[in-house]
């Protein structure tokens, strides 16, 4: 699976590494991923989902039945 949160999609950036001379080498920037179990009272039984702490406070504001509407949407989407 790739460094990519479920919910929000975010996923590993670039950027520079600047040195004290700045010479400048490319560096990713890792997202807050967290592998993280909730219960899922419409499918009686846990989800693990790898979200960024974001993500979290997200599913914490709309409902993880929401969170997994949307995520099933998404994939819907990409295929």
């Amino acid at each position: 699976m790739s460094k990519q949160c479920q919910i929000l999609g975010t996923h590993a950036s670039t950027g520079n590494r600047v040195s004290h001379s700045h010479r400048k080498t490319k560096r990713t920037f890792s997202p807050n991923l967290q592998t993280k179990r909730y219960w899922a009272p419409s499918l009686g039984r846990n989800v693990t989902l790898t979200v960024s702490v974001k993500g979290m406070k997200t599913i914490d504001r709309i409902g993880i039945d929401a969170a997994l509407t949307r995520i099933r949407r998404d994939q819907d989407i990409n295929r």
